[in-house]
């Protein structure tokens, strides 16, 4: 018989066995790599999430102040109806799809109208066949029309979406200046400008380092409105951000270029895709460091940013100012397909922004704004610099389980993947930082013999 001290001393031994086997694995899945740069792991280098924002609060109070004074009948459910209005807002639909439309269509009711016996009055029958293609064109056409804002408009547009327009573009800049620190802008051009949302949320970035904000907008009346808003509702004040110039029309020469360029939610607003282009051509041709486009998270929104991705990446110019060419800064590692956009059913590739809303009846404390994004650079994409390191971007919200995260993820060879992140499998550190995650931020990808890694093409 085995006396007990001996047994004790057996299991002693053998746990030290597997705790030290323990360690040793831990040490080796360790990254060699030190990409948290000093930084905690709920602030490592690829958290660009920002906390719910509020407005600024001299923004607020001038906004507030508007609306008090313009006494809009149905306020809140004018605002609410514009929204909806705004996010179901799809693209026009392009020449060439309606008459390849109205082709089909009018092929299948010939077909239809031959397949009956009997005599045939053909002039009759192709003016009923012409009729019946204008109503079926009319009725499952989407007719795109283009707002034009009134000084009441423009406020309703200021209850609905000053707050959520400001969180996008305020969460996007936040990229730049998260990845970018050294990048201190000193001049800006807003196409698109609105309510001016642009020039408050670059100020809550960068200050006083912007010494120039050319706003640029085809509305006089919205152009008031912002200008409004900058001086707190106060014609003889001050601005309360200083250089801010409003404009109806672009400047003229190309060879005038400014440091970030931004057009939000200004893409939807122009007729087809040739407008589009053109636009886009013309705001990086006036591009030093960065063009920042942004829309609503919606499957035409991302569409539209993807179209002007290929153009800027793809498309040569006749006339070149600056041979810089454009590389991807965000939010897309690569600069392949659009994996979302290359599966059977597309999806829009989107992220979010809680917000807190201008003070309406009807309004939530909490508001969340889905949009889509794009920056394009002037210079080399600003990558995270950590050799041994790929960083892919989170595209969906992170799912945390006991001991294991789930990230599903845009990789840097242009597919998605989930990948389950373990302490054991991917390093104490690379595990920490996938929980102190979210969706939109990027997170460190560390290849392992046993990596647990599942393709998101299906």
């Amino acid at each position: 018989m085995i006396p007990r001290s001996y047994e004790g001393r057996v299991l002693c031994h053998r746990a030290a066995v597997v705790m030290f086997r323990g360690m040793s694995a831990a040490a080796h899945l360790q990254p060699q790599v030190d990409f948290l740069k000093g930084e905690p792991h709920k602030r490592h280098p690829g958290v660009t999430n920002l906390k719910t924002l509020r407005l600024p609060e001299k923004l607020q109070m001038a906004a507030q102040s508007i609306i008090r004074g313009a006494q809009v009948t149905n306020l809140p459910q004018r605002a609410h109806k514009l929204t909806y209005f705004l996010w179901s807002r799809k693209r026009a639909i392009e020449d060439l799809a309606l008459r390849k439309k109205a082709v089909s269509v009018e092929k299948t009711l010939w077909e239809e109208a031959m397949q009956k016996v009997g005599d045939i009055d053909e002039q009759a029958l192709e003016d009923r066949i012409r009729k019946k293609v204008i109503s079926e064109l009319k009725r499952t056409t989407y007719h795109w029309t283009q707002l034009k804002y009134d000084e009441e408009l423009g406020v309703v547009y200021m209850a609905a979406r000053l707050a959520g327009g400001y969180a996008a573009v305020r969460r996007a800049l936040n990229e730049i200046k998260k990845r970018d620190p050294s990048f201190a802008p000193h001049s800006l051009l807003d196409f698109g400008s609105g309510l001016g949302t642009v020039a408050w949320a670059s100020h809550s970035c960068w200050g006083d380092s912007l010494k120039e904000m050319v706003c640029v907008d085809s509305s006089g009346p919205m152009n008031i409105l912002a200008e409004r808003l900058l001086k707190g509702d106060d014609e003889q004040a001050e601005p309360h951000i200083k250089h801010v110039y409003f404009r109806r029309f672009l400047p003229v020469s190309p060879k005038v270029q400014f440091d970030l360029v931004v057009a939000a939610f200004t893409l939807s607003e122009l007729l087809n895709a040739k407008d589009r282009d053109e636009a886009v051509f013309t705001l990086w041709r006036k591009t030093s460091s960065y063009l920042v486009l942004v829309e609503s998270g919606t499957k035409d929104g991302h569409q539209m940013l993807m179209e002007a991705r290929d153009a800027l990446l793809k498309k040569q110019e006749k006339t070149v100012y600056d041979s810089r060419p454009a590389s991807v800064f965000a939010p897309c590692p690569h600069e392949f397909m659009c994996p979302k956009l290359a599966r059977e059913r597309a999806f829009p590739c989107n992220f979010t922004q809680q917000y807190h809303p201008l003070r309406l009846p009807g309004h939530n404390d909490h508001q969340t704004e889905k949009f889509s994004y794009l920056i394009l650079s002037r210079t080399k994409s600003a990558v995270p610099e950590t050799e041994g390191l790929e960083w892919g971007r989170l595209i969906a919200p992170v799912l945390r389980r006991t001991r294991h995260v789930h990230c599903r993820m845009c990789c840097l060879d242009g597919q998605l993947q989930h990948i389950v992140v373990t302490r054991k499998k991917h390093s104490r550190d690379v595990y920490r930082c996938a929980r102190s995650s979210d969706w939109g931020d990027q997170l460190p990808i560390i290849q392992t013999a046993e990596e647990d890694v599942h393709s998101d093409s299906d």
